[in-house]
Protein backbone atom coordinates (compact mmCIF):
# COMPACT_ATOMS: atom_id res chain seq x y z
CA UNK A 1 0.00 0.00 0.00
CA UNK A 2 1.61 3.40 -0.95
CA UNK A 3 1.28 6.33 0.72
CA UNK A 4 -1.97 8.16 0.71
CA UNK A 5 -2.54 11.80 -0.71
CA UNK A 6 -3.06 12.59 3.06
CA UNK A 7 0.75 11.30 3.99
CA UNK A 8 2.15 12.18 1.19
CA UNK A 9 1.00 16.14 1.40
CA UNK A 10 2.08 15.05 5.47
CA UNK A 11 6.06 14.39 4.21
CA UNK A 12 5.76 17.40 1.58
CA UNK A 13 5.00 19.97 4.74
CA UNK A 14 7.30 18.18 7.11
CA UNK A 15 9.85 18.72 4.54
CA UNK A 16 9.16 22.05 4.09
CA UNK A 17 9.90 22.80 7.81
CA UNK A 18 13.27 20.86 7.54
CA UNK A 19 14.56 23.12 4.54
CA UNK A 20 13.77 20.30 2.22
CA UNK A 21 11.79 19.85 -1.12
CA UNK A 22 11.03 16.32 -1.44
CA UNK A 23 8.39 16.55 -3.92
CA UNK A 24 11.24 14.53 -6.17
CA UNK A 25 11.29 11.97 -3.52
CA UNK A 26 7.36 11.01 -3.37
CA UNK A 27 7.67 8.00 -5.18
CA UNK A 28 10.62 6.51 -3.30
CA UNK A 29 9.60 7.04 -0.01
CA UNK A 30 5.71 5.71 -0.84
CA UNK A 31 7.34 2.71 -2.41
CA UNK A 32 9.75 2.58 1.33
CA UNK A 33 6.44 2.91 3.07
CA UNK A 34 4.99 -0.45 1.01
CA UNK A 35 7.83 -2.12 1.63
CA UNK A 36 7.69 -1.68 5.14
CA UNK A 37 4.91 -2.55 5.61
CA UNK A 38 4.58 -5.28 3.96
CA UNK A 39 8.10 -6.57 6.00
CA UNK A 40 6.44 -5.65 9.31
CA UNK A 41 3.76 -8.33 8.29
CA UNK A 42 6.57 -11.36 7.38
CA UNK A 43 8.61 -9.82 10.45
CA UNK A 44 8.60 -7.17 13.32
CA UNK A 45 10.22 -4.41 12.07
CA UNK A 46 8.62 -1.50 13.45
CA UNK A 47 6.67 -0.73 16.47
CA UNK A 48 5.20 2.09 14.64
CA UNK A 49 2.25 0.84 12.43
CA UNK A 50 0.06 4.15 10.87
CA UNK A 51 1.06 6.05 7.96
CA UNK A 52 1.49 9.45 10.21
CA UNK A 53 3.64 7.59 12.89
CA UNK A 54 5.92 6.12 10.00
CA UNK A 55 5.97 9.44 8.52
CA UNK A 56 6.53 11.83 11.45
CA UNK A 57 9.08 9.44 13.59
CA UNK A 58 10.76 7.16 10.94
CA UNK A 59 10.74 9.33 7.78
CA UNK A 60 10.86 12.52 8.97
CA UNK A 61 13.05 12.05 12.45
CA UNK A 62 15.78 10.55 10.02
CA UNK A 63 16.29 13.49 7.61
CA UNK A 64 16.16 16.11 10.70
CA UNK A 65 20.50 15.03 9.96
CA UNK A 66 19.74 17.25 7.01
CA UNK A 67 19.26 20.38 9.52
CA UNK A 68 23.29 19.70 10.13
CA UNK A 69 25.89 21.09 7.20
CA UNK A 70 27.77 17.73 7.06
CA UNK A 71 26.64 15.96 3.55
CA UNK A 72 28.43 18.08 1.25
CA UNK A 73 30.87 15.96 -1.33
CA UNK A 74 31.20 12.79 -1.69
CA UNK A 75 30.78 10.90 1.79
CA UNK A 76 31.46 7.54 2.90
CA UNK A 77 28.54 7.27 6.03
CA UNK A 78 27.79 4.32 8.49
CA UNK A 79 24.52 3.92 9.62
CA UNK A 80 24.95 2.31 13.11
CA UNK A 81 22.26 -0.06 14.05
CA UNK A 82 19.62 0.64 11.53
CA UNK A 83 17.22 -1.64 12.34
CA UNK A 84 14.87 -1.28 9.44
CA UNK A 85 17.10 1.52 7.76
CA UNK A 86 16.18 4.00 9.78
CA UNK A 87 18.31 7.12 9.16
CA UNK A 88 20.32 5.35 6.33
CA UNK A 89 17.69 4.82 3.51
CA UNK A 90 15.81 8.21 3.90
CA UNK A 91 19.32 9.91 4.00
CA UNK A 92 20.24 8.28 1.11
CA UNK A 93 16.72 8.63 -1.12
CA UNK A 94 17.01 12.69 -0.27
CA UNK A 95 21.61 12.62 -0.72
CA UNK A 96 22.10 10.10 -3.35
CA UNK A 97 25.67 11.13 -3.85
CA UNK A 98 26.11 9.84 -0.49
CA UNK A 99 28.22 6.52 -0.24
CA UNK A 100 25.78 4.25 2.60
CA UNK A 101 26.34 1.37 4.66
CA UNK A 102 23.90 0.24 6.88
CA UNK A 103 24.79 -1.71 9.85
CA UNK A 104 22.45 -3.94 12.29
CA UNK A 105 23.22 -7.01 14.26
CA UNK A 106 20.13 -8.65 13.62
CA UNK A 107 19.73 -10.80 10.21
CA UNK A 108 15.65 -10.24 9.75
CA UNK A 109 16.05 -6.52 9.51
CA UNK A 110 19.32 -6.95 7.55
CA UNK A 111 17.33 -8.93 4.53
CA UNK A 112 14.77 -5.89 4.58
CA UNK A 113 17.53 -3.03 4.25
CA UNK A 114 19.13 -5.12 1.40
CA UNK A 115 15.58 -5.77 0.18
CA UNK A 116 14.52 -2.34 0.10
CA UNK A 117 18.13 -1.25 -1.51
CA UNK A 118 17.03 -3.29 -4.17
CA UNK A 119 13.21 -2.37 -4.80
CA UNK A 120 14.63 1.51 -4.74
CA UNK A 121 17.19 1.01 -7.03
CA UNK A 122 19.81 2.98 -4.47
CA UNK A 123 23.40 2.34 -6.08
CA UNK A 124 25.77 3.02 -3.60
CA UNK A 125 24.13 1.76 -0.78
CA UNK A 126 25.24 -1.65 1.09
CA UNK A 127 23.33 -3.60 4.19
CA UNK A 128 25.69 -4.87 6.22
CA UNK A 129 25.20 -7.59 8.88
CA UNK A 130 27.43 -8.17 12.50
CA UNK A 131 28.52 -6.81 15.65
CA UNK A 132 29.86 -3.43 15.56
CA UNK A 133 32.24 -4.36 18.09
CA UNK A 134 33.61 -7.19 15.62
CA UNK A 135 33.46 -5.30 12.49
CA UNK A 136 35.31 -1.99 14.01
CA UNK A 137 38.03 -3.91 13.84
CA UNK A 138 38.12 -5.03 10.59
CA UNK A 139 41.00 -2.94 8.18
CA UNK A 140 38.00 -2.18 5.41
CA UNK A 141 35.85 -0.63 8.09
CA UNK A 142 38.29 0.78 10.91
CA UNK A 143 38.47 4.64 10.67
CA UNK A 144 36.98 4.10 6.78
CA UNK A 145 33.85 6.95 7.16
CA UNK A 146 33.26 10.30 7.23
CA UNK A 147 30.38 10.41 9.08
CA UNK A 148 28.81 8.12 11.63
CA UNK A 149 25.26 8.03 12.32
CA UNK A 150 22.74 6.27 14.73
CA UNK A 151 19.59 6.73 15.55
CA UNK A 152 18.24 5.22 19.30
CA UNK A 153 20.84 2.51 19.26
CA UNK A 154 22.44 2.64 22.95
CA UNK A 155 23.08 5.24 25.46
CA UNK A 156 26.02 8.01 24.41
CA UNK A 157 28.83 6.82 26.41
CA UNK A 158 28.51 2.54 24.42
CA UNK A 159 27.25 5.10 21.22
CA UNK A 160 30.87 6.84 21.55
CA UNK A 161 32.63 3.13 22.06
CA UNK A 162 30.72 1.35 19.09
CA UNK A 163 30.79 4.25 16.81
CA UNK A 164 34.10 6.59 16.72
CA UNK A 165 36.73 3.70 15.68
CA UNK A 166 34.76 3.35 12.37
CA UNK A 167 35.55 7.28 11.84
CA UNK A 168 38.11 8.68 9.67
CA UNK A 169 40.52 11.72 11.47
CA UNK A 170 38.39 14.51 11.64
CA UNK A 171 34.83 12.71 11.04
CA UNK A 172 32.39 13.23 12.61
CA UNK A 173 29.29 11.28 14.29
CA UNK A 174 26.07 12.22 14.84
CA UNK A 175 23.31 10.55 17.51
CA UNK A 176 19.90 11.29 17.69
CA UNK A 177 18.38 11.34 20.63
CA UNK A 178 15.62 12.98 22.56
CA UNK A 179 15.24 15.72 24.69
CA UNK A 180 16.38 14.27 27.89
CA UNK A 181 20.41 13.86 27.17
CA UNK A 182 21.63 16.04 29.35
CA UNK A 183 22.03 13.01 31.83
CA UNK A 184 23.90 10.93 28.89
CA UNK A 185 26.27 14.27 28.14
CA UNK A 186 27.44 14.73 32.07
CA UNK A 187 30.06 11.37 32.02
CA UNK A 188 30.68 11.69 28.23
CA UNK A 189 33.96 13.74 28.71
CA UNK A 190 35.94 10.80 30.53
CA UNK A 191 34.77 8.31 27.53
CA UNK A 192 35.48 10.65 24.78
CA UNK A 193 39.24 11.45 26.00
CA UNK A 194 39.88 7.65 26.13
CA UNK A 195 38.35 7.15 22.75
CA UNK A 196 40.20 9.94 20.72
CA UNK A 197 36.60 11.75 20.63
CA UNK A 198 35.30 15.73 21.36
CA UNK A 199 31.84 16.88 22.22
CA UNK A 200 31.38 19.50 18.77
CA UNK A 201 27.58 20.28 20.59
CA UNK A 202 24.27 19.56 20.82
CA UNK A 203 21.43 20.81 18.58
CA UNK A 204 17.94 20.96 19.98
CA UNK A 205 14.59 21.22 18.31
CA UNK A 206 11.04 19.79 17.96
CA UNK A 207 10.19 17.40 15.88
CA UNK A 208 7.80 18.74 12.66
CA UNK A 209 4.22 18.58 13.97
CA UNK A 210 4.41 16.07 16.56
CA UNK A 211 6.46 18.88 18.79
CA UNK A 212 8.49 15.97 20.34
CA UNK A 213 11.64 17.00 21.34
CA UNK A 214 14.78 16.01 19.46
CA UNK A 215 18.62 16.04 20.09
CA UNK A 216 21.63 15.76 18.06
CA UNK A 217 24.73 15.26 19.71
CA UNK A 218 27.77 15.87 17.43
CA UNK A 219 31.02 13.93 17.99
CA UNK A 220 34.25 14.57 16.73
CA UNK A 221 37.58 12.04 15.36
CA UNK A 222 40.07 14.43 17.19
CA UNK A 223 42.76 11.54 17.80
CA UNK A 224 43.01 8.11 16.73
CA UNK A 225 40.83 5.29 18.59
CA UNK A 226 43.34 3.15 20.70
CA UNK A 227 43.12 -0.79 18.69
CA UNK A 228 41.79 -2.18 22.04
CA UNK A 229 38.33 -0.20 21.34
CA UNK A 230 35.91 -1.22 20.73
CA UNK A 231 36.04 -4.07 23.58
CA UNK A 232 34.34 -7.66 23.52
CA UNK A 233 30.70 -7.80 22.29
CA UNK A 234 28.43 -6.87 24.68
CA UNK A 235 31.26 -5.24 27.20
CA UNK A 236 30.60 -1.68 26.14
CA UNK A 237 27.03 -2.33 27.35
CA UNK A 238 27.82 -4.15 30.35
CA UNK A 239 30.36 -1.79 31.41
CA UNK A 240 30.63 1.26 29.92
CA UNK A 241 33.06 3.63 29.64
CA UNK A 242 31.44 6.91 31.42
Amino acid sequence: MPLSPQGQALLLRGGEALGLDLAPHLEAFSRLYDLLLEGNRKASLTALRTEEEIVLKHFLDSLTLLRLPLWEGPLRVLDLGTGPGFPGLPLKIVRPELEMVLLDATRKKVAFVEEAIAALGLRGAWALWGRAEVLAHAPEHREAYGRVVARAVAPLCVLAELGLPFLAPEGVMVAQKGPRVEEELSGLPEALEVLGGALLGVETFPLPFSGEGRSLVLLKKAHPTPSRYPRRPGVPERNPLC
